[in-house]
């Protein structure tokens, strides 16, 4: 396959039991007309890779971007420093009698996204640990070469702002909705930021009510989602209990129902999905619902707008670790890219009926 993937390393330093999900209405014979694989890049470049997000261009090319490294420390004299960002702004870090040996900069969790006048936006996390996260991001006009690292939201410190994993949605009226969490304190809390002005500026709806009983709140991070064809707006939300949770709007985005769990298993790692021309939702996710196990890796499919979903591709089933799903659909091509053993990236192109 001629590879026509253009890979944006964000980042360096942190650069960047199996359950029934439904009746099945269709099959993979129905939908999938091809599949073809490859690895991003085929030599390890990093000490790992995590958390791809993956965009088609109009001119037929496909970007991804992702964190690597290991821990986030190089030396000033370290070449791989300036391709990392790291520079005199960069946190010091120091050895035991003070004397300054390295420069840390942790970038974590990029997402692609396409405004409408074509401009490409990379938004990316920054901070130490999830807590200390605070959302930039980067623009381009080809997809090779990038503005200058701006702020999303000047001056927040609430754990970060924007799309947290997976891309933003454009809706019917033109309305942005990003989909976003936080993790501080070991507490998950999902939320959504609105721009009406094509993400230029956000605006924070409340935390989505994740209440299952009077002491407990379902921990929900990493949204991802859909508009339907009635114009209301859901979610699905990665959570610590084992099962996709999910929550509807019906005002474009500003209020949201309290979260309630679906069918599908979850392991507490992240999701993906997004529709085609027919409203049809392509899900990505492992379909197993004990945390701490990420394989395997499939592609569901929903043709009732959420209600139920059939598998129609296993893309992974050994035993390691194959998570963190990115779907893009445009036109008759779903553009899927996830991290593979931690070691390397990998893209699938499938093209659709």
């Amino acid at each position: 396959m001629t590879k026509r993937i253009l890979s944006v390393l964000v980042a360096i330093s942190l650069m960047f039991a199996l359950a029934s999900i439904g009746m099945a209405k269709c099959s993979s014979d129905d939908i999938i007309v091809s599949a073809t694989k490859e690895m991003i890049f085929d030599k390890k470049i990093t000490d790992s890779c995590h958390a791809s997000t993956v965009l088609p261009l109009d001119d037929g090319s496909v970007i991804a971007a992702w964190f690597g490294g290991s821990s986030g420390v190089f030396s000033l004299k370290d070449s791989q420093a300036v391709l990392a960002g790291i520079d005199s702004t960069c946190t010091p870090v120091k050895d035991a009698k003070g004397t300054l040996i390295a420069r840390r900069k942790a970038c974590w969790n990029p997402v692609l996204f396409q405004k409408e006048d074509g401009t490409v936006v990379l938004y990316f996390k920054v901070g130490k640990t999830t807590e200390y996260w605070q959302t930039y991001y980067v623009t381009s006009t080809d997809g090779r070469s990038w503005s200058t690292p701006r702020e999303l939201v000047p001056g927040d410190n609430s754990g970060g702002r924007g799309p947290v994993k997976n891309k933003p949605i454009r809706l019917k009226d033109g309305t942005v909705l990003a989909p976003a969490s936080t993790e501080i304190d070991d507490k998950y809390r999902c939320f959504v930021d609105i721009s009406n002005d094509d993400g230029e500026t956000w605006t924070k709806t409340a935390e989505i009510d994740s209440k299952y009983c009077t002491w407990f709140k379902v921990p929900m991070i990493q949204p991802t989602l859909w508009q339907s064809a009635d114009g209301s707006v859901h979610m699905f939300t990665r959570t610590k209990v084992g099962k996709i949770y999910r929550s509807d709007s019906y005002d474009n985005g500003k209020t949201w129902c309290r979260a309630y769990a679906t069918k599908l298993p979850n392991n507490n790692s992240g999701i993906d999905l997004d529709t085609d021309d027919q409203g049809r939702i392509f899900l990505a996710y492992n379909n197993i619902g004990i945390p701490g196990i990420r394989t395997p890796l499939v592609l569901s499919v929903s043709t009732d707008d959420g209600k139920t979903f059939t598998k129609i591709k296993t893309f992974e089933k050994g035993l390691a670790e194959y998570s963190y799903p990115a779907v893009v659909v445009k036109g008759d091509t779903i553009h899927i890219t996830y991290t593979y053993e931690r070691d390397y990236i990998a893209y699938w192109q499938i093209k659709i009926k």
